[in-house]
């Protein structure tokens, strides 16, 4: 029961936001008192909690799986892109805000997964991608993984980007190629154009 509560959570989440999803609205939809969900949650703030910890589990395990499977650097990064639409296809851009705002707590542990494990691994795939000759030389790693971490929020400036006027998802891929472009070598250009192709024709 733990885990169906906590699923629709991030589903309902996810979808709308958190400050307009209330316990009583995710009893409904699991068609189950709010009473039952108290028995493992004392309060909203305590799940937020857990939906964020598992969206962290979940990132960390995935992110594990595409450094061992990505072929090189460039292909680290798609791997990443993937990860990001599958994410990012069914969240709400006022998810963030109103964790920042009405539950702290949730937004201090999400924030140090940022800052922490996204940047050492953004960090290694730069780093990486320098060895393979696939990244340039002079790029410093240190401050365009931080960079490439603050520029994935900045598309869920919805003063910057309406939602009504543009797709979350198509801002951060177009962001994040953009970057990709911006530390590849000549060499990596055939290995982008090569992923990109893969994409577009997994995605027809």
């Amino acid at each position: 029961m733990e885990n169906r509560i906590t699923q629709k959570a991030q589903e309902l989440f996810f979808r709308y936001g958190l400050k307009s999803v209330t316990m009583d609205d995710i009893a409904a939809a699991l068609g189950i008192s709010k009473k039952t969900i108290y028995q493992y949650y004392d309060n909203k703030d305590s799940l937020v909690d857990a939906v964020v910890q598992h969206q962290i589990n979940l990132s960390s395990k995935e992110c594990q799986v595409h450094n061992e499977q990505c072929d090189n650097a460039v292909h680290g990064m798609f791997l990443a892109m993937d990860m990001m639409q599958d994410m990012l296809s069914s969240v709400n851009p006022s998810l963030f805000f109103d964790m920042q705002k009405y539950h702290p707590e949730a937004f201090r542990k999400f924030s140090q997964h940022k800052n922490e494990f996204l940047y050492a691994v953004i960090r290694q795939n730069i780093e990486r991608g320098q060895k393979e000759g696939l990244y340039r030389e002079d790029v410093n790693a240190d401050i365009l993984a931080k960079f490439r971490i603050e520029s994935v929020f900045l598309a869920l400036n919805t003063d910057l980007f309406a939602p009504e006027k543009y797709s979350l998802l198509q801002v951060e891929l177009s962001i994040m190629e953009n970057f990709l472009y911006g530390i590849a070598t000549t060499k990596a250009h055939r290995q982008i154009l090569k992923y990109k192709k893969q994409r577009q024709n997994t995605n027809l």
